[in-house]
């Protein structure tokens, strides 16, 4: 059995529960913890706990031992924005990740730190940024530009030959 890659996960709220389900039941990432300035820690999904980390202590000892991470921030777009690159210029990875309950079309691509939730439906010549949420339940249609840092809603329909541009919600 290939061993999976860890992860950690930027943010401890209400869509990052979300991304934990998405990443469990992907089955690819071993969540190592998730940063966040919560009093707690850790953050409880289902039965099992996840560790909550400083961001200081993920800078400075945990990045040595994980590469991959993921802003699990919602709506705050800035706020994400700024994450990613302060993350991204201190070398951590940024995989796309997939729900195995969406379809996304081979003619579609996707760029870095995208999470695609359950449900979601991505059709051909699509172009997605990065650090994009495209969440549950959303159809995104044909011949569709989506920018980086955008967050498409829950159950949002995007038909096609749409251009969204980036840092969007």
């Amino acid at each position: 059995m290939k061993r999976k890659e860890k992860i950690i996960l930027i943010g401890a709220g209400g869509h990052a529960v979300s991304c934990i389900d998405v990443i469990e039941s992907s089955k690819k990432y071993e969540i190592y913890g998730l940063v966040d300035k919560l009093k707690n820690k850790y953050i409880k999904v289902g039965n099992k706990k996840y560790k909550i980390f400083s961001e200081d202590l993920v800078l400075k000892k945990i990045r040595k031992n994980v590469k991959n991470i993921l802003i699990c921030i919602g709506t705050n777009i800035k706020k994400r924005n700024k994450l990613f690159f302060k993350f991204k210029n201190k070398g951590f990875k940024f995989p796309v990740i997939k729900s195995p309950k969406a379809y996304v079309s081979k003619f579609t691509k996707i760029k870095e730190g995208t999470i695609i939730m359950h449900g979601a439906i991505i059709n051909a010549n699509t172009s997605i940024g990065s650090n994009c949420i495209i969440n549950s339940k959303s159809l995104i249609e044909h011949d569709v530009v989506i920018g980086d840092n955008s967050h498409v809603s829950t159950a949002a329909v995007i038909n096609g030959h749409v251009k969204i541009e980036k840092n969007c919600f």
